[in-house]
């Protein structure tokens, strides 16, 4: 007789259009207090952001490289975040994942956390054929240096916090992104490396909302999670009923 397979936590997926970096960034706070309160489920926001550059809690001025009324007149917003990480460009065609997960359960290892979080990515660019890696000492999902790129080029930035075990802020996958904005700045303070996306990778515009599914597939699947679409309106209600256990 097999043994009985563990409940799946569920996992509440919001498939969220574009939003401001500031919008999406209030709607977080929000629903990591209800998390801690542990009114609300764990629960994954998925969406893109208008241009805008935002700066982690490791950045240093020199990651900036034009003033904000430059970056205003590329129509690039500038933000302080509180994010982990350095400098970072957010914008259309660019993934970004805001998992408000408490972690304490069954989770609650930092280094892991990001690791897992890098490895969803990494399955991502995988599903497209592009065999991605890490980089020590520079989280998020990269594809490394060969003979046909001196450069490694970064698909995938990690920048999360964590606070009383329940995290929030995540992770930037490139699919469709324009890369020339990453130019405002050192991506992540490393003026060594090279940024890329999956389109440019292959050649050819990528399905966005198939790579969203790709990505909540992967992520799940790494998260032990059980996803349930909801929508916006419904993110800051409480619990679904029998969702917390």
């Amino acid at each position: 007789m097999s043994a009985e397979q563990p409940t799946l936590r569920e996992l509440r997926v919001a498939r969220l259009g574009r939003v401001p970096y500031q919008e999406a960034w209030a709607l977080q706070r929000e629903l990591v207090e209800l998390r801690k309160a542990n009114e609300i489920p764990d629960t994954l926001l998925t969406l893109e952001h208008d241009p805008v550059v935002t700066l982690g809690r490791n950045a240093g001025v020199e990651s900036l490289l034009w003033g904000e009324e430059h970056l205003k007149a590329q129509g690039v917003e500038l933000v302080i975040s509180d994010r982990g990480g350095d400098a970072t460009y957010h914008g259309p065609g660019q993934l970004v994942a805001y998992p408000i997960l408490d972690l304490r359960p069954d989770w609650a290892d930092v280094p892991r956390f990001v690791r897992t979080l890098e490895q969803v990515m990494l399955d991502v660019c995988a599903s497209y054929d592009l065999e991605g890696g890490r980089v020590e000492g520079a989280p998020g999902a990269w594809l490394l240096a060969d003979e046909h790129s001196p450069l490694d080029r970064k698909l995938g930035a990690v920048g999360a916090r964590i606070s009383r075990w329940v995290t929030h802020h995540g992770v930037a996958l490139n699919i469709n992104t324009h890369l020339p904005h990453f130019k405002l700045i050192v991506p992540c303070g490393l003026a060594d490396k090279g940024v890329s996306s999956v389109a440019n990778e292959l050649g050819e515009q990528v399905d966005f909302e198939q790579a969203r599914e790709r990505f909540i597939e992967a992520f799940a699947t790494r998260f032990h999670r059980h996803p349930v679409a909801v929508e916006r309106g419904e993110l800051l209600k409480g619990a679904l009923k029998g969702v917390l256990r």
